[in-house]
């Protein structure tokens, strides 16, 4: 273990010699924008390297790969460091969400999610409205909550931030009081989310990641029909025939493909995406748009910000949250919630989320 500080007292690099030590609540009274600068950072670099209890939750099948290489380099990272940490395994669908109930309640400063969208959304969805911090070392196909906070899908890069140890405040969403990090919706994403989790060869399609995802929407695209939904907000009602109605907290579902461009998890807004029926041949112009952050740009595409939607449609079906599918009923209310999740991040990162 490491020498214990206390973080009242800042310890001032080589450019302060003079000075040995600094409380904190001094800097109200310095004028200087470049010293306070310099002081925040020496003391955020204090608090990162303070004693953390951190617990990792592998998610043992997401990704199709094996995790013993990424506990052997944390093992490395973390031995000798000051932070104390658990490893231990999900079994089943449902299981992060209670393990990481669980570290909550015993006191540990993070929970750190080894596994794909699903993994991080049980371990987020314990984590809301609680100090404890989300960290998230990326295994899955899809990986949208880590690359919109640009976290290194490369796990050794994933590991050097959560030993950082810089943790943030961003919003999530409720899509009928479940909890949402990335995006939710209904309609042909719902789709899409419904046939890859059911697929038989689900475990050998997230090898394969974006060539999956896209064969998947293909066929579930091929005989899928517009739908018409009712959409409520304070400023009316509006009625659209539309392919999918999301629900946008980031920017993008996942292997870069940017429903939401320009969402910010810190704006305390939705972005709201409806894309109307368009033609085969105008479909690969769209994927393009997809992936090159230009789908707000097409025609077909409407957005609008809100913190509030109801959407009315005109029977039960899917509707998905983070990618993960589930049924619901006719009416579905989605809102954000601000400032409510922390999360372990690159501070170089955090102005552009």
């Amino acid at each position: 273990m490491g020498v214990n500080h206390k973080l009242s007292t800042i310890p001032i690099n080589s450019k302060y010699k003079s000075i040995q030590t600094l409380n904190y609540n001094l800097l109200l009274l310095l004028n200087s924008n470049l010293f306070v600068t310099q002081v925040k950072e020496d003391f955020l670099n204090l608090y990162a390297m303070s004693a953390k209890k951190l617990l990792f939750i592998v998610n043992p099948i997401s990704g199709g790969r094996d995790k013993r290489e990424i506990l052997n380099a944390i093992s490395k990272s973390f031995d000798p460091s000051p932070h104390s940490y658990d490893i231990v395994n999900s079994e089943y669908s449902g299981h992060s969400n209670l393990l990481a109930c669980e570290a909550v309640n015993k006191g540990y400063d993070g929970v750190i999610a080894i596994g794909g969208d699903g993994t991080v959304n049980e371990v987020a969805a314990a984590l809301i409205q609680k100090k404890t911090a989300l960290g998230i070392i990326p295994c899955g196909s899809g990986n949208g909550l880590a690359r919109h906070l640009n976290i290194p899908i490369n796990y050794i890069g994933a590991i050097d931030i959560i030993k950082k140890g810089i943790v943030e405040s961003f919003d999530y969403g409720l899509i009928n009081n479940q909890p949402f990090f990335t995006t939710c919706g209904v309609g042909f994403d719902a789709e899409v989310s419904q046939t890859f989790a059911n697929s038989d060869n689900r475990f050998f399609h997230s090898k394969r990641g974006i060539i999956s995802y896209l064969e998947n929407i293909i066929r579930s695209g091929i005989n899928y029909q517009p739908k018409t939904y009712t959409i409520e907000t304070e400023s009316g009602e509006k009625r659209y025939k539309a392919l999918l109605v999301a629900c946008a907290n980031a920017s993008q579902y996942g292997n870069n493909a940017y429903i939401a461009p320009q969402a910010s998890m810190k704006d305390g807004f939705l972005d709201v995406i409806i894309i109307e029926p368009f033609s085969f041949i105008d479909a690969p112009h769209i994927a393009i748009q997809l992936f090159t952050k230009t789908l707000n740009s097409n025609n077909h595409i409407k957005t609008f910000r809100t913190k509030k939607v109801t959407i009315y449609r005109e029977e039960d079906g899917a509707a998905h949250r983070d990618g993960e599918p589930f049924i619901t009923g006719k009416q579905i209310d989605i809102q954000i919630v601000e400032k409510g999740i922390n999360i372990i991040v690159s501070p170089s990162t955090t102005p552009q989320v």
